[in-house]
């Protein structure tokens, strides 16, 4: 006959507190901070921010992965892979695809908004967005001169001479669908939205212009134009609704723009080829990601005064701030790195390697960087 003994009181307590470690345990672990890294070459690279450590990659990069994003909660990672055409929707636990939307060719922007993703498309573009060491030529682009002295027509190696605008899919987050696909301007970056959500502003680099829509319908507002051969690249509204910065990539400036007028108000000087921009959690600085000079460039984020110049890698083009906002991790594609820079002092902490053609990163819990801005 089986015996059955009943716990005492200790046995009991001791049971209990055992199984409060493990889900303290589960707790801490699920509520720790850490960015993903898009690599162009070995997938999505997950970074221990307590550790700034590499701790595990995705392993999409056959997809050729870019542009990237989260959902509210983080347990959805939503990113664009250029050779795949299509928006892999990543489950944070396992690092598994669960779903996949097909965009069209070239994906390369990802925002989410309002639990929607939108997300940038070039049907008429062959290849990645400009990029280029120092004082070099933009990478992917055709170099008519070379076509000519060659013996061909310019642009005879696109696949089209004439390629049609640039598209903006908007993804429905709950049944991960595309609802409608906005068109734009010609070779589509940025993506950023009003203060109270209404409108969307995409940026054109083929046609020095920045572009309002109606955010959930995708009609057409106005068209905002810049200095011809400017590029303009990233887009950030202030932390105040006042104002957006754009860079502006061929000239190394940036604009400031009103938000209700949308009249350039200011013209500053940057580095060479500046791309990725945000302000600093607490607003008062302007951080630009001056790609083809290796720097991140600070500067007031009121006066838009110039502040520091901060040495990093190679064709960095995004950087986010750590949840507690003490770090600033900026991902060096040419330098297969991220940059992990004190965001008070600027000094360097350390770089995490590993991650070759390293191109975007956010971060959960969510912070303000160049892609998302919370």
């Amino acid at each position: 006959m089986l015996e059955t003994r009943i716990p005492n009181r200790k046995s009991r307590r001791s049971i209990a507190l055992a199984g409060a470690l493990v889900l303290a345990a589960s707790a801490a672990q699920a509520a720790a901070p850490l960015a993903y890294v898009t690599s162009e070459k070995a997938g999505v690279g997950v970074i221990d921010i307590d550790q700034m450590t590499l701790a595990q990659t995705f392993p999409v990069g056959a997809d050729g992965p870019r542009g990237l994003s989260l959902n509210a909660d983080g347990t959805r990672l939503l990113v664009a892979n250029k050779n795949t055409g299509d928006l892999a929707v990543i489950d944070t636990a396992t690092g598994k695809v669960v779903e996949r939307v097909k965009i069209g060719k070239n994906p390369e922007y990802v925002r989410v908004h309002n639990g929607y993703a939108y997300v940038t498309y070039e049907p008429g573009e062959n290849g990645g967005p400009p990029a280029a060491e120092a004082g070099g030529k933009p990478e992917g682009k055709p170099d008519a001169k070379a076509d000519a002295k060659a013996g061909g027509k310019p642009g005879a190696d696109d696949d089209d001479a004439n390629p049609p605008p640039a598209e903006i899919a908007l993804v429905d987050m709950k049944t991960w669908r595309v609802i409608r696909s906005v068109t734009s301007g010609h070779e589509t970056e940025g993506i950023e939205f009003s203060r109270d959500g209404q409108e969307m502003l995409v940026t054109n680099e083929g046609d020095d212009t920045v572009s309002v829509y109606h955010a959930r319908t995708g009609a057409p507002i106005r068209t905002v134009k810049l200095a011809p051969g400017g590029r303009p690249r990233g887009i950030r509204l202030s932390p105040d609704g006042k104002h957006y910065v754009v860079t502006l990539e061929s000239l190394s400036k940036f604009v400031v723009i009103d938000a209700h007028t949308f009249d350039v108000l200011k013209t500053v000087d940057t580095k060479l080829g500046p791309y990725g921009v945000a302000f600093g959690p607490d607003g008062h600085r302007l951080f630009v990601a001056a790609a083809r000079d290796q720097t991140v460039q600070v500067f007031d984020g009121h006066t838009y005064e110039h502040i520091a110049d901060v040495p990093v890698g190679q064709r960095c083009w995004h950087f986010s701030f750590t949840p507690d906002g003490s770090k600033l991790m900026v991902a060096c594609g040419r330098s297969d790195a991220v940059y992990v820079l004190d965001a008070k002092s600027y000094q360097p902490i350390k770089q995490i390697g590993q991650l070759p053609l390293a191109w975007g990163i956010v971060t959960y819990p969510h912070s303000d960087g160049s892609i998302e801005s919370h």
